[in-house]
């Protein structure tokens, strides 16, 4: 947990503007910046920076957000990391639980990562000094240039080589960052020998691991990976994403492989959005992290048993995570060839044209489950929903979870209520067969309640000036002014730019209204001029309210049920309801 107050104060150091420039050559436009969107292709700029709002959006693509969710989205951090590296260059230490329990973390951290680092520069030096190891990635294909990319290099076929690098070669660091084994007779050797290294970056590009691969067909086993250590955690990190996060922006897409060389291959004949998950299956945290960058992700698998296998359990780890903004395909190449082999006989225009029709998951989803069972019979018909059962209510995301429902539908010769009804999840609502066409009328007044959100976002201490009583929190910009004035009231609420309010209110549905409000604000708007507007859309509720409460006495009226209080409280609200003038609409 980092405190709401630390935040508060880091994105009030910082100025989105300078923060963004160091990524994107900005150019001044009126009061905001403007440039090329980074997170999409386009000749024309839609993306600017408003340094008052301390807040950036493309008019293009719709990503917008504050300084921490630039950073987040940019170089592919988690909220942590990107906090981190924004308080990193302000000199900065970031307070939270586990720096509190374990002041030396940041130190340790630190340490083991140089001791990657340096094995990185060693195993690199190694390939130089290698002609066997030069020769085997030639024969693969590749330059020196796509070797120096990725930071390929050469574990020599030696014991204890490492040693001539590490001084105390003994130390316990070695061990737990996994670059040494220590046996049961106590002997300490390295764990990387004879292999072509593949080193393994985060999103700060630090190695924080290794993947070896033999280079002797004899030798076993063909890959070899790092241990999980306090830098590696496989199950969350990906192959290759730091190289492919440019080519991934400009096509939308990312390319799911298997193997270190397949990533390589395919950069070398230039297909540079491909990452690899490494040695384990895809996780939901591999799937949340690819989803963070592009809509569309294609697994790309062998053609045989194997392959099927593993785009299965890639299938059933995404399912939770689905988006309806985002696709997930699956592309099988054909049983005599992997994507190394692939590429480089059918070139990357031949591969590229395979991965932009894959399979899609609702079609590969009800193909496999359809494939062990007999449609044609009862039984078979019925196997098919019982089985399709534990995956579809996994579904996160509505629609489509509602599209697979209407095929499964069709296949089973159930109707989608029914399938439904035995999976216990609630009906869609059920459109209006003959809807009556819409009366022409004038177009409706602006809500009210969007005007005194537009304002609020700007005077954030206005908040405590609204007559929640009078504003029923049944849309979402009303339950937001809701969230705004409640914060306000416990003194939780921050005041400086639409940065902090986003990072305030950051994965509540608070964080989408004020977001899409935000991108439309006007600049530099004069603040008496808003409290007039605010002044007015305030009386316009009471006076809604008024009527509200007129129409009810009035009623009670009619039927003579009206006390002699009542009376004149009527007479009193007519007085009100009389004297009020609306400000002139523009």
């Amino acid at each position: 947990m980092i405190p709401d107050s630390f935040i508060q104060e880091l994105l009030d150091r910082v100025d989105i503007v300078d923060v963004i420039q160091r990524y994107v050559p900005l150019k001044k436009a009126g009061a905001n910046y403007s440039a090329c969107c980074p997170f999409h292709s386009e000749k024309s700029p839609s993306f600017t920076v408003s340094p008052t709002k301390q807040f950036y959006h493309c008019f293009g693509c719709g990503a917008h957000g504050s300084a921490i969710g630039f950073i987040m989205a940019h170089q592919g951090l988690g909220f942590i990391d990107a906090v981190e590296e924004l308080a990193g260059n302000l000199g900065l230490t970031v307070p939270n639980e586990g720096r509190q329990q374990n002041p030396q973390y940041a130190e340790k951290k630190a340490s083991l990562t140089e001791l990657m680092a340096r094995a990185a520069r060693y195993y690199k030096d190694q390939l130089k000094a290698s002609p066997r190891a030069i020769d085997y990635l030639k024969g693969r294909g590749l330059t020196g240039e796509i070797a120096a990319r990725f930071g390929l290099g050469y574990a020599p076929d030696a014991w204890q080589g490492l040693e001539s690098i590490f001084n105390d070669y003994k130390a316990p660091e070695l061990g737990t960052v996994g670059l040494v084994i220590d046996n049961e007779q106590g002997r300490r050797y390295d764990r990387f020998r004879d292999r072509i290294m593949f080193p393994i970056l985060d999103a700060r590009s630090n190695v924080i691991g290794f993947g070896g691969r033999i280079i002797n067909p004899e030798d076993t086993p063909k890959y070899m990976n790092s241990p999980e250590t306090p830098l590696f955690d496989k199950g969350r990190e990906l192959y290759g994403l730091t190289q492919a996060r440019q080519a991934i922006r400009d096509t939308d897409t990312v390319i799911v492989v298997e193997g270190y060389m397949d990533v390589v291959a395919l950069a070398q004949h230039g297909v540079g959005n491909a990452v690899a998950t490494l040695g384990t299956a895809t996780t939901g945290d591999h799937i949340h992290k690819l989803m963070r960058q592009a809509e569309k992700i294609v697994f790309c698998f062998d053609g045989d048993k194997a392959g099927r296998k593993a785009a299965w359990r890639a299938l059933e780890n995404s399912l939770p995570h689905l988006a309806d903004d985002h696709s997930i395909g699956f592309l099988f190449l054909p049983p005599e060839h992997d994507p190394d082999s692939y590429v480089r006989e059918h070139g990357a225009a031949g591969f590229q044209k395979l991965a932009a029709h894959p399979t899609s998951l609702p079609e590969f989803l009800l193909r496999e489950l359809a494939n062990p069972v007999d449609t044609n019979t009862v039984e078979g018909r019925a196997r098919l929903v019982h089985e399709a059962k534990p995956l579809i209510t996994q579904i996160a995301a509505p629609l489509l979870r509602l599209q697979i429902l209407k095929e499964l539908a069709s296949m089973s010769g159930l109707t989608q209520a029914e399938i439904e009804n035995q999976y216990g999840l609630k009906p869609a609502a059920a459109p209006n067969r003959r809807a009556p066409p819409a009366p022409r009328s004038r177009p409706s007044a602006r809500p009210l309640e969007h005007t005194l959100l537009e304002i609020v976002l700007q005077q954030p201490a206005w908040a405590s000036r609204l007559p929640l009583e009078l504003i029923p929190d049944t849309s979402p910009e009303a339950a937001t002014l809701h969230a705004l004035a409640n914060s306000l009231e416990h003194g939780e609420l921050p005041i400086g730019g639409i940065g902090l309010l986003l990072e305030h209110f950051r994965n509540t549905p608070h964080e989408a209204v004020i977001s899409r409000f935000a991108s439309q604000l006007a600049e530099d708007i004069d603040p008496s001029e808003q409290e007039t507007v605010l002044n007015d859309a305030i009386e316009r509720i009471r006076n809604a309210g008024i009527g509200q409460e007129i129409a009810a006495l009035t009623a009670r009226a009619r039927s003579g049920t009206l006390d002699a209080d009542e009376q004149q409280r009527l007479m009193d609200l007519l007085r009100r309801k009389n004297s009020y003038k609306p400000m002139a609409s523009s």
